[in-house]
Formats: C-alpha cells, sequence, structure tokens
C-alpha cells in the first residue's frame, strides 16, 4: 500500500479506513505531548509506529482508545466515532468510549495477566463477563485462540509458570477473544529477549496475513520494516513522515527521520 505521499508528513487517508484519527492533541503539565496528529489506517494494514522515547508514540497509541482522553481532536473506528470538542468529559462521552473500545484490542509491554487465573481462564474471562458468551462457548473459542498462539498445550497453567514471549502470546489471544477490528501494541516485544521477540512477532505476522488490521508501537526497526505496510515516524509530538519501510528506511524524506534512523541501524 502506498504511504502519505512525496512531501506529505501528515495524514494518509484511505478508502474504508477502520481507524482515522483527527487532530489529536494531547497536553500534560502544559507541554504539549501531541500537537494535532492525523493518521488513517485501512483495513487489513499493519502499521508500524516508531520514534525516539518520549515522542508521544504510546500516548497516542492510547489516545486511539480512550485509555488517555485527547484534549481535542476525532478518533473513529469501525462504526464508533469520538469528538473532543470541550474541555468536559460526560457521561455521554464514556459510553462512546465504551462502544469503541468494544473494537480495539489492546496489548502493552507488561503482559497484565491475571496471576491467580489459568491461562485459558485469562482468555475466557472478558467474553463471559462482558459479552455475556456462555461459558462452555467461550471455552471453545479461548481453546481455539490458544492453539492459534501456539498455547493450547499449556492452556490450563498459571502466567507465573510461563516464560515471558509465552505470557504475551497469552495477552494477545486474550485481546483476540473480544473479536475485535483492530489490534494496537504498545511495545509488545520490548521486555523480551530476542527469541522470546520472535515468538510474539511470529503471531503478529500471522495476524497481519489473516487480514487483522494492526498498529504497533514499536522500537524493532527489523520488524518495523519487515511487517509493516507503512511505518509513521514520530517525533515531538508530531508525525514526520509516512512511508512503504523500504521508502522510509532507505531514502527518509526528513532530516529528523533520517538521524533517527541512523542512531537505530
Amino acid at each position: 500500500m502506498s504511504g502519505a505521499g512525496p512531501g506529505s508528513p501528515g495524514p494518509a487517508f484511505f478508502a474504508d479506513p477502520v481507524v482515522r484519527a483527527e487532530r489529536i492533541r494531547k497536553v500534560f503539565d502544559g507541554q504539549d505531548v501531541l500537537r494535532g496528529i492525523s493518521l488513517s489506517v485501512t483495513r487489513g494494514e499493519l502499521v508500524s509506529i516508531i520514534g525516539p522515547s518520549g515522542c508521544g508514540k504510546s500516548t497516542f497509541l492510547r489516545c486511539l482508545n480512550f485509555l488517555e482522553i485527547p484534549d481535542s481532536g476525532s478518533v473513529s473506528i469501525a462504526d464508533v466515532t469520538i469528538a473532543r470538542t470541550s474541555p468536559r468529559w460526560t457521561r455521554a462521552d464514556e459510553d462512546a468510549a465504551h462502544r469503541l473500545r468494544a473494537h480495539v484490542g489492546m496489548v502493552f509491554q507488561s503482559f497484565n495477566l491475571f496471576p491467580h487465573r489459568t491461562v485459558l481462564d485469562n482468555v475466557m474471562l472478558a467474553p463471559v463477563r462482558v459479552k455475556h458468551v456462555k461459558p462452555d462457548i467461550a471455552r471453545a473459542d479461548a481453546l481455539a485462540l490458544l492453539d492459534k498462539v501456539g498455547l493450547a498445550a499449556i492452556a490450563t497453567r498459571y502466567p507465573d509458570t510461563l516464560s515471558g514471549g509465552q505470557q504475551q502470546r497469552a495477552a494477545i489471544a486474550r485481546a483476540l477473544a473480544m473479536r475485535p477490528d483492530v489490534m494496537l501494541y504498545d511495545e509488545p516485544t520490548s521486555a523480551l529477549d530476542p527469541e522470546l521477540a520472535e515468538e510474539v512477532l511470529s503471531v503478529m505476522r500471522a495476524l497481519d496475513a489473516e487480514g487483522m488490521t494492526q498498529i504497533v508501537v514499536t522500537h524493532d526497526m527489523r520488524f518495523a520494516r519487515a511487517a509493516s505496510d507503512r511505518v509513521v515516524f514520530m517525533d515531538g509530538g508530531e508525525i514526520v513522515e509516512i512511508d512503504d519501510p523500504d521508502t522510509l528506511y532507505v531514502a527518509p524524506k526528513d532530516a529528523r527521520t533520517r538521524r533517527f534512523l541512523r542512531s537505530m541501524l
């Protein structure tokens, strides 16, 4: 898929976008952390967001499902749109955010599994509690998802008996159990050594092959280049450049992108 186009470091809008963020702004302690970011992601894309630490990557990702509430701008995911036109956050806004989150799976750097529940129970919990899926159906679905991520054989074990890579794959299965339209990942492999990270990345590649829309904040430059349809480079709370990975890595247009890639590669 094509990127933002020559000389166009801002939004890239596609037909049939499943995610559209427009002019997202976020301020912490008087500092602009996000400076009016716009990004559109079409169904089935895998988009990686790269950039130096502290540039706003994770904040932007969290704004997409309103774990962080933007100060202004709008987010549309699937058929839900939330526009921030007032500093007040109302009950209606929270209800809309709840509907939006139903379309989104989120995977964090820390695995956030419930330690007192088995892997299978962790995956079953949200469908049963939130979507009121019957336990026998949720169990069958959870086992199928654990098989998808290569964990069916250890479904009855507890998280503290698993490797970091296994825990992260369980976290992906748990997010998939809600049947999201979009998967968001915040540095999903940064706490893992390369071999365990590869286990997680292979699951993400398989999901991409199946057509899952995925947005990944990552410092793994190799994965971003090899797996992404587009790569977004952020710096200073702004999107500096968007392009297909080969173009961005070989011939970045902006000096900030060139400096960052030299330091990482």
